[in-house]
């Protein structure tokens, strides 16, 4: 014998309906069946509504009832052959006229009590498994309806009755010793007390009713048939990558249906799990999904495992409860007292913690709990709070629970450390921690906007290790910023394949509009992205990302804007990496400097901004490695400004000096404003950062610049620094002139040596490293402790978008 619950989605229509038939046909060829039914689809919910409203004298409960009955007669002309239509037709009135009934007297009195709500909510699987068992019959099936109410024997507690399970076993095996039927179809969901009255099983109870069934009737095999195709290893709302788990223990059921897996309700596993029987969940609408086996033999065993864990489960709309105090250290029975208290108002404690100290306890409620609880609790212990041996109880609310699950894990060492870095270098702070001696479950309680990032979190750390998904956020689309795009696009096949590395473009921003999507911006979509786009700023972004919480989010700012360095701190703070093409913060104020570097440090993240000096070549990072090695940088003597190498390479006294400056900046090589070039300020920049980088904490104002430019030439717009150089050509071309009759060459050269930097043109001889310097070229000469005699150059182009965006580039895939 085997037992087959259907779902309300499963019987939602009478298109479902007909695919349960054929799931029915098929497995009662071989077996007996036991078919247990829920309620069409939102009935329950509706005739609760009706009654709600009637309460509240709302006619319109009135309405409600029509619809739902219309909804039934409908079923019933789709289902049934019109030669037995008429009596069933019927039969849905006449019951909907009892539902009307009892809503009208709900009405009257304006009260709605649990007994009532367990009468008028029974009607919904009644109806349905009588519709269906009809069906059945009229396809010539060997089929016959059983009420399963008369059978279940419960309590009076309605809404949520417990069984008594002695009797109920009873009254079962007798109905089926009388009935030797193929098929049986019974309600789900519903018994009745001592006296007769309609009870309900509460959440999950036609489950639990075809789980009783199959426990008193010593099954083969429970079957629950629902609308996905088993239990997946996260909520598939919020992993798109859950996959369904081929099988578990009972064990491991449990924990993941008590936090949450919504697809099987803890109460439904015990009564199996005792009697040793299978319970396997199926898809209806894919019914050749090999779905989830649950069972006490493991086809293998724990041992043979290559997964450490088999699910994530996560619990929503959770407070935590601290009751703490001197008074409670060595004091016995104050858990019990607590406990029992909340019992006492029925309220569910779901997760407890407690220190070694004793001096706390924490334990998770519902938030709905919260006023009962509360109260309660100060009520129980109001003579220690007023001696205040016992503080007032601490209340925490939007929190949410997540648990990870598996009989492997107490094979695994490590498997907490795993958990909790992962979490950490994502920003989700843990509130409360707990695990049981079992070693199959580590629960963690988080602030509820952590939950969706905190389960993809855990979900690709465990169940998709091959391949990490980062989440790039990209400021800036200009010259460097698309180049990067680009390249991004272009290697991603290659990371993914060598490095297990998958970037998504999850927005992009200029200074006027700005796109996102979690799942990547493709390159098609990127080709016309401005058409899709939403106006911006950069407060805007900064608050989009924050707010979508992706795990693994990396910040790229391809800018020179001070605006965009505002919003830095704030992303760091929240674990978002950040990759700064873009100067001005490294080259701040040396306070705010230090606070992003620490901050990124501090909130398990990265801060880098290679590109700062020397576009793609490393330099800070080889300054980096020397430091973390003990080593010390004595000096630096560098041409930094690929623009100023460029322009005096090129610059021969043949054309104007504005013109060579002009094809500098059309080749993208200089700053929006040639002048930040021209006047040594983004060089003065770089050798600062270098400087502070070495280990020296020095200011901007530190600087010591030596201008080459008339100051004319640095007032008013653009166009009139343009033409201003054109007015000083014979100054520029004395500079030229005075070095070559030196047989030098003109560089504009930056210098840090005790403690001191300064940058300005400098006349370079044919012997100086400095001298074969061509074109863009940058280089950087370090001394140090071990490089004392022979320096460690580091030389390369020092400017250009595709360089600069491979430079930045190099820092996202170093940031993973």
């Amino acid at each position: 014998m085997k037992v087959l619950k259907f779902g309300g989605t499963s019987v939602a229509n009478a298109e479902n309906i007909i695919k349960v038939e054929n799931i029915i046909k098929k497995e009662s060829s071989t077996d007996q069946l036991v078919v247990v039914v829920s309620a069409l689809h939102g009935v329950t919910d509706a005739l609760i509504k009706s009654a709600e409203n009637a309460s509240k004298s709302d006619e319109s409960y009135i309405e409600l009832i029509k619809n739902l009955e219309k909804k039934h007669l409908n079923i019933v002309k789709e289902l049934i052959p019109v030669t037995d239509q008429s009596s069933w037709l019927s039969f849905v009135k006449k019951h909907f006229n009892d539902i009307e009934d009892i809503c009208h007297g709900i009405f009257v009195l304006g009260e709605f009590t649990g007994k009532i709500k367990d009468r008028l909510t029974s009607y919904g699987e009644f109806l349905s498994s009588h519709i269906i068992a009809a069906r059945l019959h009229s396809q010539g099936l060997d089929c016959v309806w059983m009420d399963t109410a008369d059978h279940i024997r419960t309590n009076d507690h309605f809404t949520n009755a417990k069984v008594n399970f002695k009797i109920t076993e009873t009254n079962l095996c007798q109905f089926f010793n009388e009935n030797k039927n193929q098929i049986i179809v019974g309600p789900g969901f519903i018994g009745k007390d001592e006296k007769g009255n309609a009870t309900t099983l509460g959440r999950g109870g036609s489950d639990y009713t075809a789980s009783i069934i199959a426990a008193s009737l010593h099954a083969e095999e429970l079957q629950i048939w629902t609308d996905v195709s088993g239990m997946m290893t996260a909520d598939p709302r919020l992993v798109s990558d859950a996959k369904p788990i081929s099988e578990l223990s009972y064990q491991e059921a449990m924990e993941l249906s008590h936090f949450g897996a919504k697809v099987l309700y803890p109460p439904t596993i015990q009564p199996v799990m005792i009697n040793n029987i299978d319970l396997h969940i199926k898809n209806t609408f894919d019914p050749e999904a090999s779905g989830t086996l649950i069972s006490h033999a493991l086809v293998k065993p724990d041992t043979e495992r290559q997964q450490i864990a088999v699910g994530i489960s996560n619990m929503s709309e959770i407070a935590l409860l601290t009751l703490e105090g001197s008074g409670m250290v060595g004091i016995p029975g104050i858990s019990a007292k607590l406990f029992q208290c909340l019992s006492h108002e029925k309220i569910n404690v779901i997760l407890i913690t407690q220190s070694s100290s004793e001096h706390s306890i924490t334990i998770a409620i519902n938030e709905k709990d919260i006023i009962n609880a509360e109260d309660a609790i100060n009520i129980s212990f109001e003579d220690d709070l007023q001696l205040k041996r016992i503080s007032p109880v601490k209340i925490e609310s939007g929190l949410s629970i997540v648990a990870l699950v598996g009989e492997n894990m107490k094979n695994k060492s490590g498997v907490s450390a795993k958990m909790f870095g992962c979490l950490g270098n994502n920003g989700i702070n843990i509130r409360a921690i707990a695990q049981g001696s079992s070693e199959r479950n580590i629960s963690i309680v988080i602030s509820d906007k952590d939950i969706k990032k905190a389960v993809n979190v855990l979900h690709e750390e465990f169940f998709e290790s091959e391949i990490k998904q980062v989440h790039l956020y990209i400021c800036g689309t200009g010259n460097v910023g698309s180049k990067l795009i680009r390249q991004i696009f272009d290697q991603n096949k290659y990371l993914n394949e060598h490095l297990l590395i998958n970037l998504r473009i999850a927005g992009l921003s200029n200074s006027r509009r700005m796109i996102f999507s979690d799942r990547g911006i493709s390159e098609t979509e990127y080709d016309q992205w401005t058409e899709n786009s939403q106006e911006s700023s950069v407060e805007k972004f900064a608050e989009e990302i924050i707010t979508r919480n992706l795990r693994n989010s990396v910040f790229v700012d391809i800018t020179a804007s001070s605006e965009v360095v505002k919003i830095y701190e704030d992303l760091l703070k929240k674990s978002i990496s950040i990759i700064a093409c873009n100067k001005i913060a490294a080259s701040s104020e040396f306070e705010k400097y230090k606070i992003l570097k620490n901050t990124a440090r501090n909130h398990s993240c990265k801060f880098f901004f290679e590109t700062n000096v020397g576009a793609g070549l490393p330099v800070i990072g080889t300054i980096n490695d020397l430091i973390r090695s003990g080593d010390a940088v004595t000096s630096i003597k560098a041409v930094l400004s690929g623009t100023l190498n460029f322009v005096f390479n090129t610059y021969d006294g043949n054309k104007t000096f504005s013109e060579v400056v002009a094809l500098a900046q059309q080749e993208g090589f200089t700053e929006p404003d040639p002048r930040l070039d021209l006047a040594g300020t983004d060089v003065a920049r770089k050798i600062l950062i270098l400087a502070r980088e070495s280990g020296y904490d020095l200011e901007f104002s530190d600087i010591e610049n030596i201008s080459f430019l008339p100051e004319e030439c640095m007032k008013g717009s653009v166009e009139d620094f343009y033409k201003a150089l054109t007015r000083y050509e014979d100054h520029f071309k004395n500079l030229f002139f005075k070095a070559k009759r030196d047989h030098k060459i003109l560089k504009y050269v930056a210098e840090f040596e005790n403690g001191k930097a300064r940058v300005g043109l400098q006349h370079i001889a044919p012997e100086s490293d400095l001298y074969h310097l061509y074109g863009k070229d940058n280089i950087v000469i370090l001394k140090t402790s071990r490089y004392s005699e022979q320096p460690l150059v580091v030389k390369g182009a020092g400017a250009g978008a595709e360089v600069t965006a491979s430079g930045v580039f190099a820092d996202i895939v170093r940031s993973i």
